[in-house]
């Protein structure tokens, strides 16, 4: 390899498409996001081309404008059991919240999933922006911004603890004697917080990498902070490199102020290749992209971090509208990014829409002019990979099929997997067992390290 740590790639598998108008392009499956041919085809390209993983993200509510794909599509951890099955190598990465679940709940979910697939799951921590969701749980209200994060900090502590119920060689199986598990390698958590209160302990064992790596896209202060805490994995999506160099600084720079080793945490911005054989070909995906997002759908896309507030109410051509704390409670750092962005810019309404719904050219051309603006981002300090989200219907084919060989000639990226666990993957040590790091005690002691 000519860079001492490997590239990371994932892929999002996202039905019919992130954005409003992609399941009209004329190749498209407009049922894409609840047929499962097209979940097991797009993981296939995935494993075929080495890839960490394949991550599938999920909210829990809609509305009659939301985007295709959240209009109608499979729960996240269902499909990927079943995609478990049918692959030997690839993590397995779902999107669940802490705000509308409990701790016990998700501690069983990814342990069960982890266990089906041999090591490979990743939970993608969210918190919930859209306020509607709690009008499906019968919940009063939605919880306030700074709240979710202190949600999202004891739901995943929680869970943590859970998984470490049962140290590794619980479990003796002992026929002769009749021991089924070593009594003192069971540990109740016992815990009592602001938010949850859960004995314990869980019934299941750990699997063989030890824990689910954790996934997390925080971009506010309070994300930021939460991320560099808790994540081996983090999702951003920078506007630019030097954006993204900046957030890649930031991120690690608080992961060593949490006392961790900042290597072990991988940032993973989010990309929207398009790749095409020669110039002519770049240019006519391209333009086939482009014609997929209608300024009504980018008007409609443009609320969706403001808790889908609606700017068709606003003139057009006329600046960005003054918005004051719009967003702060929902997708607080996306939406204060486009705020600052439209003032920076003195945009108006028509070019922010488009702006964050059309693709850019940064990771538009031939395979060697993506594979190298991939490498700049690289080796200059503004991503340890990319989460590859495809904008047309052939997308990932085109980009295993055509970009992959080329980082693999470059020695940026793999060319077989060295392990079988998503931490293999990612380059991710296993967790000790909370419990196995002291001396046996008394469960007296037990529960009060718990």
């Amino acid at each position: 390899m000519s860079t001492q740590r490997p590239l990371k790639l994932g892929a999002m598998v996202h039905g019919v498409g992130h954005g409003w108008g992609e399941w009209r392009h004329p190749q498209a499956l407009p049922n894409a996001s609840t047929d499962f041919g097209f979940y097991k085809h797009q993981t296939l390209l995935a494993e075929g081309a080495k890839f960490d993983f394949v991550f599938i993200a999920d909210s829990l509510h809609i509305h009659e404008k939301s985007s295709p794909h959240y209009l109608n599509r499979f729960e996240p951890l269902t499909i990927l059991s079943a995609l478990a099955a049918l692959t030997s190598n690839i993590g397995l990465v779902a999107t669940v919240t802490v705000s509308y679940t409990e701790p016990y709940q998700v501690a069983r979910q990814f342990a069960s999933l982890d266990h089906i697939s041999g090591g490979r799951a990743g939970w993608n921590v969210v918190t919930s922006w859209l306020s509607g969701t709690a009008d499906n749980f019968g919940k009063s209200e939605h919880p306030p911004h700074a709240q979710r994060y202190r949600i999202a900090k004891e739901h995943v502590a929680v869970v943590k603890g859970l998984w470490d119920s049962w140290e590794d060689d619980a479990f003796t199986y002992d026929k002769r004697t009749g021991e089924f598990f070593a009594p003192g390698k069971l540990h109740t958590l016992a815990h009592k917080g602001e938010f949850f209160s859960v004995k314990g302990p869980l019934n299941i064992a750990r699997s063989r990498q030890g824990q689910p790596a954790i996934f997390q896209a925080g971009t506010s202060e309070d994300g930021r902070n939460f991320a560099a805490e808790n994540a081996d994995a983090i999702f951003v999506s920078p506007e630019n490199f030097e954006e993204a160099r900046a957030y890649y600084q930031d991120l690690k720079r608080r992961a060593n102020g949490f006392g961790r080793d900042a290597a072990h945490l991988s940032i993973l911005p989010g990309i929207r290749p398009i790749v095409g054989r020669d110039e002519a070909e770049v240019e006519d995906r391209y333009q086939q992209a482009v014609s997929l997002v209608s300024i009504e759908d980018a008007i409609v896309a443009l609320g969706r971090p403001f808790n889908d507030h609606d700017f068709s109410q606003y003139p057009l051509d006329a600046p960005f509208p003054e918005l004051g704390d719009l967003g702060a409670n929902s997708q607080k750092g996306g939406s204060d990014r486009i705020k600052q962005l439209a003032r920076d810019e003195g945009l108006t309404l028509r070019e922010v829409a488009l702006r964050f719904s059309r693709p850019r050219r940064d990771f538009v051309g031939t395979p060697e002019q993506v594979a190298d603006a991939l490498q700049a981002w690289f080796e200059n300090g503004a991503a340890d990979g990319f989460i590859i989200n495809s904008l047309l219907p052939d997308g990932l084919q085109y980009f295993t099929e055509l970009v992959v060989p080329v980082l693999q000639r470059r020695g940026l990226f793999r060319s077989a997997y060295s392990g079988h666990t998503l931490r293999d993957n990612l380059g991710l040590p296993v967790p000790t067992n909370r419990y196995a790091q002291a001396p046996l005690a008394t469960e007296t002691t037990r529960e009060a390290v718990a």
